[in-house]
């Protein structure tokens, strides 16, 4: 009998993407019955340091051996493929894909590649200050030959808190503030853009934004879905 793979979800980068990804899992599986779902084991550490801190050099506390930890847990616990839906944790990701011994999926550079499949030429990035200042979602777009921009200053300080302000506390989001800071990107030239924070994943859940964003959680469930023998259905 061939050993059912099984998803390891690194989470609690907050708690609610990661209740958010498991829930799009389930909603986008084709099952008639429990067992047709995908086997997963969930980490969901809250008491992890916080990522943009750490890369904007705002705090010692480096969230590495915490998401190490967490994943040999995972490991521990059957999981032969990982997902960490944090973008910005994603800063550790050459360090913990070469710490583990299974397959760790890379959100962003899957998340620029479905952009770029599907024409985009210039991507705006809204995403945390730390994802920024990692250029993780820059490095990507170099790779796959795109063109990028990020919100002006003022604008960033808005998206950063609508995250933070907002969203990590419960609220839904200010669409004044996160409405200026997407025109910006138009203005930049860009033909898409990225909801490269998972919080603002939330925002496309509550607020119905249209095709103009691409979300990286969509496309990390698919990628998830799809790494354990699953087609999806529903996106």
């Amino acid at each position: 009998m061939t050993e059912k793979p099984v998803l390891g979800i690194l989470g609690g980068l907050g708690p609610a993407a990661s209740c958010y990804l498991y829930q799009m899992l389930i909603d986008h599986t084709p099952a008639v019955r429990d067992q047709d779902h995908i086997d997963i084991v969930i980490s969901s550490r809250a008491s992890t340091p916080d990522r943009t801190a750490f890369v904007l050099g705002q705090s010692e506390e480096d969230p590495f051996a915490v998401m190490q930890q967490d994943g040999e847990s995972l490991v521990h616990y059957g999981a032969t493929v990982l997902a960490i839906p944090c973008n910005t944790a994603h800063y550790f990701y050459d360090r913990l894909a070469a710490a583990l011994p299974v397959p760790v999926l890379n959100m962003p550079r899957l998340t620029v590649a479905e952009a770029k499949a599907a024409g985009c030429t210039k991507l705006g990035i809204l995403a945390t200050d730390g994802t920024l200042l990692a250029e993780t979602y820059q490095l990507m777009c170099r790779e796959a030959g795109i063109d990028w921009a990020v919100p002006r200053p003022d604008y960033q300080r808005d998206v950063m808190s609508v995250i933070y302000d907002q969203i990590k506390q419960g609220h839904r989001a200010d669409m004044r503030m996160f409405n200026a800071a997407a025109e910006n990107l138009r203005a930049q030239g860009c033909d898409r853009a990225v909801l490269g924070c998972t919080e603002l994943s939330l925002v496309k859940r509550d607020e119905g934004l249209g095709p103009f964003f691409i979300d990286s959680t969509e496309v990390l469930c698919r990628h998830a879905l799809e790494a354990c023998g699953v087609t999806p259905i529903g996106f």
